[in-house]
């Protein structure tokens, strides 16, 4: 995956993130701990509003800082990576 986002991107650049979680206001509000304010969000619920699926564009300095960000999203039980 480092290879392939050192071939894509030039940095600093715009980098997305997109996660599913399930619908709970304090995984989401440790997601955006971890992010910032910088950092642009867009959450959508599922049909039945069991999970919500959050995307996250921020400016990001290079591959280790995008690496950082799953590593500490990963603690949050529950959270699926896409």
């Amino acid at each position: 995956m480092r290879e392939k986002l050192e071939e894509h991107h030039d940095w600093p650049s715009v980098y997305m993130f997109k996660f599913v979680i399930p619908t709970d206001q304090e995984k989401l509000k440790q997601i955006h701990n971890i992010f910032g304010e910088s950092a642009e969000y867009r959450e959508r619920l599922s049909k039945n509003g069991n999970y919500t699926s959050v995307t996250i564009r921020e400016m990001m300095l290079g591959v280790d800082s995008i690496f950082d960000r799953y590593r500490e999203v990963s603690k949050i039980e529950g959270v699926i990576s896409l």
